[in-house]
């Protein structure tokens, strides 16, 4: 009989989640332990919220949630990124991962936690939306190009947005499989991750709003001028500066997902959300 139960921090229960995650994601050796370690319980707002399930002593479902925080039509709340999911190849199509996002949400309800925030692709996004609640509130831009973003309505405006206090930035620098550096450039924090090869790197930008930067990388090496920048920003203009990806070059589109919790926002605009790679750990 299959048992659920909330995540376990544990050495043991973290090298379950890697040796699941190996068995479901042969070619993706992103999710080992120190990276998982560092994901679900070095977190300075929280450590992960998850389920598993179990099969007698078999890990055979696992899904979780970490906290961030956004600020939500100018309030700030705390709320959860939709992450990481595997399920046992011998036990798919048995709804395991709707039954253990269903725990989560009523647990991160009952914590206080007001939405959970996902960038689902096209073939997950189904799923989020129709057995689950969520809104798909739009796809990402994908666009690549050089110097600042175009300019754009003010991320202050947004009608949702990420907030990272320094502590919250320094350890999403830390990132053990791809360090984050941030380099400040008048008012606002320009945010690099490797992207693609050692030529394109991931670009975001970031309100400055006096964060203590001592404690945050910066980047030791040159860096490409060439930038991929993927998310959202409001009213974003476009310029000759950044062109869009063609949808043909894209692995899959990415699409902005949104559930509430506790909170009485119960959809999101189009076109009013500032949201990037630094928030959802694409790189």
């Amino acid at each position: 009989m299959i048992q659920f139960q909330p995540v376990q921090f544990n050495t043991e229960s973290i090298a379950a989640y890697a040796r699941l995650f190996e068995l479901c994601f042969s070619n993706n050796s992103k999710f080992n332990s120190t990276y998982l370690r560092w994901l679900y319980t070095e977190n300075p707002y929280g450590k992960a919220v998850g389920f598993d399930a179990w099969d007698g002593g078999v890990l055979v479902a696992h899904y979780v949630a970490v906290p961030l925080r956004i600020k939500l039509e100018l309030q700030e709340v705390s709320a959860l990124l939709s992450l990481n999911t595997a399920t046992h190849p011998s036990y798919q199509g048995k709804g395991l991962f709707t039954k253990l996002a269903d725990r989560t949400y009523d647990a991160a309800g009952q914590l206080g936690y007001a939405a959970v925030v996902g960038v689902a692709n096209a073939n997950s996004t189904p799923g989020f939306t129709r057995k689950l609640g969520f809104q798909l509130v739009e796809p990402l831009a994908a666009r690549i190009g050089v110097g600042p973003l175009p300019a754009c309505a003010s991320r202050a405006d947004a009608q949702l947005r990420t907030t990272w206090s320094a502590d919250a930035l320094a350890w999403r620098c830390r990132n053990p499989n791809n360090k984050v550096f941030v380099r400040p450039h008048d008012s606002i924090v320009q945010v690099y991750a490797r992207g693609v090869g050692k030529f394109l790197y991931a670009y975001a930008e970031l309100s400055r709003n006096q964060l203590d930067l001592a404690e945050v990388p910066a980047p030791g090496e040159s860096l490409s001028p060439f930038r991929l920048y993927l998310g959202l920003e409001p009213g974003q203009a476009r310029s000759g500066a950044y062109v869009d990806i063609p949808q043909r070059f894209r692995p899959s589109p990415l699409n902005f997902i949104y559930r509430p919790l506790s909170t009485s926002v119960q959809n999101l605009d189009r076109g009013v959300i500032s949201f990037s790679f630094i928030d959802f750990d694409a790189y």
